[in-house]
């Protein structure tokens, strides 16, 4: 059986191209998504995979802790094993609103789906990756890996979208402590942090981040792509890192770096 991953909104923008760079890779790929079963894109990676087992697809939003255990199960009924969690799925606010003006629901909404949907997703998984171990230890042995997908925006301000950027900076803290809590179990734990991706998140801004890339203001000048964020889960994936946890990987094309 090939190893088993979990990807939260793996059906589109970021979270299908890590889907799609996964499946190349040889894992078996789980879908958690809010939206009706997109037919074309599973069509699309059962093909892939060239297996139509290999790809499967659960209704259910991260942010209904309900849905947790149904996600977890349903991989292990299928495949026996757990070896990837990628939390990705994530929102932005629905209106940009200054600091000033930002409701109270908006901000439960968005920090519900992007912190702690996946802190307590990430749970489900640990505790049944310890319980699929039994009861060897792990010593050396890498059991399996969780990733993280953040944003630039944890350590980046934008006054527009608060909720956003808390969220994503809460991702950073629940990546080192899930990565120092779970090291002992043999499950190492990874922050890929993107910066300006084309996707429809970003859809509606595009003129003010063309203009940013335009004025020079991030190192490699140009979009980020899906498929640029999915190489790094892929990397972090592969088991190539052992002695590795609790790091966070910028996807950002340098934007990160400060510059005088």
């Amino acid at each position: 059986m090939p190893p088993a991953a979990l990807v939260t909104g793996g059906n589109r923008g970021i979270g299908l191209g890590i889907s799609r760079r996964l499946v190349a890779d040889g894992f078996a790929v789980s879908i958690l998504a809010t939206r009706e079963e997109p037919a074309d894109v599973l069509r699309e990676l059962r093909d892939l995979a060239g297996d139509d087992s290999l790809v499967r697809y659960v209704r259910g939003s991260v942010a209904d802790l309900d849905t947790h255990s149904r996600y977890v199960d349903d991989a292990v009924a299928a495949w026996g094993r757990l070896d990837l969690l990628v939390n990705n799925a994530g929102v932005g606010p629905r209106v940009r609103a200054d600091l000033l003006e930002a409701a109270p629901e908006e901000f439960d909404r968005v920090l519900g789906i992007n912190l702690r949907g996946p802190y307590f997703l990430t749970q489900t998984f640990a505790n049944r990756v310890i319980a699929l171990r039994g009861d060897a230890p792990p010593q050396d042995a890498l059991v399996a890996t969780i990733v993280n997908v953040s944003s630039i925006s944890a350590t980046t301000v934008s006054t527009n979208r608060g909720e956003y950027c808390v969220s994503k900076a809460g991702v950073g803290m629940a990546t080192q402590l899930w990565a120092v809590r779970l090291a002992p179990e043999g499950i190492v734990v990874y922050e890929v942090r993107p910066g300006i991706v084309a996707t429809d998140m970003t859809a509606g801004v595009s003129a003010k981040y063309d203009a940013y890339f335009a004025a020079g203001n991030v190192p490699i000048a140009r979009w980020g792509r899906p498929a640029d964020v999915a190489g790094a889960v892929s990397i972090l994936a592969s088991g190539a890192t052992p002695y590795s946890t609790g790091e966070v990987f910028h996807v950002d094309g340098g934007l990160h770096v400060p510059v005088l």
